[in-house]
């Protein structure tokens, strides 16, 4: 009698064998994806201080040279009901009193284009000042370099020859058909 070997239900451990495991860890550990993390809650925290900044400094000041603010910019559609009641409902900038009012909030998108073009404006002069500061620290490494390399020239790495480029391939298929063209004009005619 031949002895069957049971199936295992559970694989022993593979240390070179992929697993979700490793890859999720892998992926999460690229520097890329961290930063983009940390991006995306800054970015939450910095447009919470915006929303504030235009919300309680801008708009009250805008509110000083516009009568009642940006909140008062609407249009009242036409199906909008009229109070039958003077003094009960939802007044109007027109001066009537609706039962229900349907409106066109410009006042609110005013708000949402201040809002993102602060955003915007800010967003920009810190990638301005952080790309101006990496420059400046990669200038300052280049010369801290070239002066350690001025002290010790038998460290500084030798530079990679490029040598002869490799050929494109219309320049082979030229070569090719030269060939064939000189094989042609070899050959007896028949």
């Amino acid at each position: 009698m031949k002895k069957e070997k049971k199936k295992r239900l559970i694989k022993p451990y593979d240390p070179n064998k992929k697993t979700i495991f490793k890859d999720f860890k892998a992926f999460i550990s690229r520097g890329n994806v961290i930063q983009l993390a940390v991006g995306v809650i800054i970015g939450a925290a910095f447009s919470a201080i915006i929303s504030a900044l235009v919300n309680h400094i801008l708009m009250p000041v805008i509110g000083l040279a516009v009568n009642g603010g940006l909140d008062s910019f609407y249009t009242i559609l036409p199906n909008s009901v009229l109070s039958d009641v003077p003094g009960e409902g939802v007044l109007g900038n027109d001066g009537n009193w609706y039962t229900s009012l349907s409106k066109i909030d410009w006042g609110l998108l005013i708000n949402a284009v201040i809002n993102f073009l602060l955003i915007a404006v800010i967003l920009f002069a810190l990638i301005k000042t952080f790309a101006a500061i990496q420059k400046a620290n990669d200038a300052q490494k280049a010369k801290w370099l070239e002066a350690h390399y001025q002290k010790h020239p038998e460290l500084r790495p030798v530079p990679v020859d490029p040598g002869i480029p490799e050929p494109t391939d219309h320049e082979i298929l030229k070569e090719i058909l030269s060939v064939l063209k000189e094989q042609k004009d070899t050959q007896p005619n028949k």
